[in-house]
Formats: C-alpha cells, structure tokens, sequence
C-alpha cells in the first residue's frame, strides 16, 4: 500500500505565528502550578481567544508538558497575552515558580523567532538552548516583540 501524501494550504494565513510552550515540574512544589496552568489551557481550548485557530498538547516526558498554539497573526497573539486572564497567571508565575520551568518559543510566517525560558533546569537544552548562546531577558529582550525583532536583525 502507498503512502497518502497531504499538505496545507496556508496562502489565507500570510501572518501566522506558530507557539510552542513548555511546563516543567522541578518538584513536588511545581504540582498546584501546573494545575493552575491545566485549568488555565482547558479555559484557553474552551474559550478560543479571537485569533487562535488552533490548539494541542503533547507530553515531552512525564514532568514536562507542552503545547503548541496556531495564531492567526502577531497582534491577535499580542491582545491576548496581554489579557487577562493571561497577564494574572504569567505575573502570578514570575513572582512564585514554585519549582516549576516554562518556556515558549514563537515562529512567524513573516520572518522571526523568539524565545523565553524561566526557570528552567541548568543544561536541559530545550529548543534554541540546544545551540543558541543564553543573554538576559531584559531591555530590548524583554518582550516577545522585542526579541522578535532582534532576530529580523
């Protein structure tokens, strides 16, 4: 039997952004975390933010989540990040981890990478930590946009 070979169309898409996101227990502490976040994703898949078109987690291992988002384009990423109740679980998130590591790392259609990593473990290389070298997230790379326009050059 042959193999059935299918692809997308994404010409109606010229301003897609693919996320991918990472959640990573550290310890113990890191389990009511990651059950705010659950609950926070199941409202996300449920609710379909303006500008999602697509939604789906996977697991890298039995500590560590991920999903992958599909947005529509960069400022429907962007209201939405800075929503709420996005904005309450990311501040919520940097002032207490609770021995937990999240990551994301952002692709446009247009040109451009981003990536943040927050308290992940020491040499776990994921994604761009693989081979990109690290730098502080502050200044110009303190926001997803600024970063991202960094990468353009």
């Amino acid at each position: 039997m042959q193999a059935q070979r299918t692809t997308v169309d994404l010409t109606a898409y010229p301003d897609l952004m693919v996320v991918m996101l990472g959640f990573r227990l550290r310890g113990l502490r890191a389990i009511p975390a990651m059950m705010a976040i659950g609950k926070g994703l199941g409202e996300i898949a449920r609710r379909h933010p303006d500008g999602l078109l697509h939604h789906e987690g996977f697991l890298f291992g039995w500590n560590h989540v991920g999903i992958r988002q599909y947005w529509r384009d960069p400022a429907a990423l962007a209201a939405f990040t800075r929503s709420e109740p996005h904005g309450g679980w990311w501040r919520s998130f940097l002032r207490n981890p609770r021995q937990a590591g999240f990551w994301h790392e952002a692709y446009s259609m247009r040109g451009g990478m981003e990536a943040i990593y927050v308290n992940m473990p020491e040499g776990t290389d994921i994604g761009m930590t693989g081979f990109a070298p690290a730098r502080d997230a502050g200044g110009a790379f303190m926001t997803a946009a600024g970063r991202m326009a960094a990468a353009r050059g």
